[in-house]
């Protein structure tokens, strides 16, 4: 009859999640045809990571506010900063796009996208389990997370591998192998969130 009312970390851990998500999302399915698009899609990127920062900056306010937390307060605090540096690492690399001017996106770098854009639904639902106390049906999510990062590894290998095959321009060799490089990154940061989840599970089983 009384519908369980959400504690206002797990909203603001939700938020944080669906704004990640709806980053990935944009970040994954931008259509870059020329200069002026990258311009469009690093301010865009930027606008979300400014968003996760204001709802990062909101937990810490609450968490400072809060006698009783639902779960530790610290990991509270690192679950948000993790699900922080996935976008990051996003904005940072839509910037890169813009500042090498690079317009088209190789079947490598869709790949990485492709797999960044299926961790935030990952997390995302894993952050509406944590708020319903299903912990035990998070790990589901935080293994899919962990297999879509090993992905990743694999693409970084052949890409780059692909890269010194045939481009014969150092410079650009250099530009391209960076945003590879980034895309990795933002995986990792996607394991790192799976790796905090993790532990919750194991400190509330």
């Amino acid at each position: 009859m009384f519908k369980h009312k959400k504690d206002k970390f797990s909203v603001l851990l939700e938020s944080i999640s669906l704004n990640l998500k709806e980053g990935a999302y944009y970040f994954a399915d931008y259509k870059l045809k020329n200069a002026s698009d990258l311009k469009i899609f690093s301010e865009e990127m930027k606008r979300f990571e400014t968003q996760g920062d204001e709802y990062i900056h909101q937990t810490i306010k609450e968490l400072n506010n809060s006698f009783i937390t639902p779960i530790e307060r610290e990991d509270i605090l690192a679950l948000a900063m993790s699900m922080d540096d996935v976008l990051d690492g996003m904005e940072e690399t839509a910037a890169i796009f813009e500042m090498y001017s690079v317009v088209q996106a190789d079947e490598y770098m869709l790949k990485f996208v492709d797999a960044i854009r299926s961790c935030s639904d990952e997390i995302v639902k894993a952050i509406e389990l944590l708020s319903t106390k299903k912990l035990p049906n998070i790990r589901a999510h935080a293994i899919k997370i962990k297999d879509y990062e090993t992905i990743c590894d694999g693409v970084l290998r052949q890409s780059i591998k692909h890269i010194f095959t045939i481009e014969k321009d150092p410079i650009r060799l250099i530009k391209i192998k960076e945003i590879y490089e980034n895309l990795e990154d933002i995986a990792d940061s996607c394991q790192n969130v799976a790796n905090t989840l993790e532990t919750i599970i194991m400190k509330n089983a």
